[in-house]
């Protein structure tokens, strides 16, 4: 049902449309293609829906593939427990530093280049999606 919006303002550069959701499949059946097409559109953080490693994992697994790690909006949290975020945002950037290092060990990106991903993934994302 994205599709209708999409072809008309998904190009807009002035627009950003982040989307979530509680079917951990339709990031790479649906949400993650459509994200690699339409600049406009960016996948909202694992760590709402998944609240786990491996859930996290999964998402960059079934995501960047298709949408890049760019049409992300990185991480942030939505808890109301505030002495869980510090922990929160730990574990999100352990996860994605794994993933990034699996990356490198595997001759897929630059280790420099997995130091900039990095540091966008943990701050520079949520910054820019949110006009922050």
């Amino acid at each position: 049902a994205l599709r209708p919006l999409l072809n008309a303002v998904g190009s807009d550069p002035r627009l950003t449309v982040i989307v979530f959701t509680l079917d951990e499949t339709s990031y790479a059946r649906e949400l993650a293609p459509l994200a690699g097409v339409y600049p406009a559109l960016k996948l909202g953080p694992a760590w709402w829906f998944f609240d786990s490693p491996e859930g996290m994992r999964r998402f960059r697994e079934t995501t960047t593939e298709t949408a890049g790690f760019y049409n992300t909006v990185g991480f942030n949290d939505d808890t109301r427990a505030f002495c869980s975020i510090p922990a929160r945002h730990d574990v999100s950037r352990r996860v994605d530093s794994a993933y990034l290092a699996t990356l490198v060990a595997s001759g897929r990106l630059a280790e420099d280049e997995a130091f900039e991903v990095g540091h966008d993934l943990a701050y520079g994302l949520a910054k820019q999606a949110y006009r922050l």
